[in-house]
C-alpha cells in the first residue's frame, strides 16, 4: 500500500491564496480551482493566518501575545528554574554544614 504525497506549499504561495480568495469578486472555490487545490485548503489557511495575526500583534486583557513576549516568557521560566536548583542544592549544602557544627 502506498501512502499519498501531500504538497507542501510555501508561506508566500499561502498569503496569496488567501488574498486573492479575499478580493473582491473571487470566492474561496473559484481560486482554489484556478491553483488547482482544494477550497477546504483556503479556508484552512486562512483561519491559521487569521489565528498567527492574533497572536502577534493582539493583547487580550492587558496580556502581550507576541512572539517576541511568548520568548521572554520562556527564557524566564528558564532561568526561573535554574534558580530553583540552585536554592535546593544551597539548602542542602546549609543543612549538610549546619549539621557537621553540632
Amino acid at each position: 500500500m502506498s501512502r499519498k504525497k501531500y504538497q507542501h506549499y510555501t508561506e508566500e504561495f499561502r498569503r496569496e491564496a488567501v488574498k486573492r480568495a479575499d478580493q473582491p469578486g473571487n470566492t474561496a472555490a473559484s481560486v482554489a480551482k484556478e491553483l488547482g487545490i482544494h477550497p477546504g485548503q483556503i479556508y484552512n489557511w486562512r483561519r491559521q493566518f487569521h489565528r498567527l495575526s492574533e497572536k502577534q500583534f493582539n493583547s487580550l486583557n492587558g496580556v502581550d501575545y507576541s512572539k517576541s513576549e511568548s520568548d521572554e516568557v520562556r527564557r524566564l521560566k528558564r532561568e526561573r528554574d535554574e534558580l530553583k536548583k540552585e536554592l535546593e542544592f544551597l539548602k542542602k549544602a546549609a543543612a549538610y554544614f549546619a549539621s557537621q557544627h553540632e
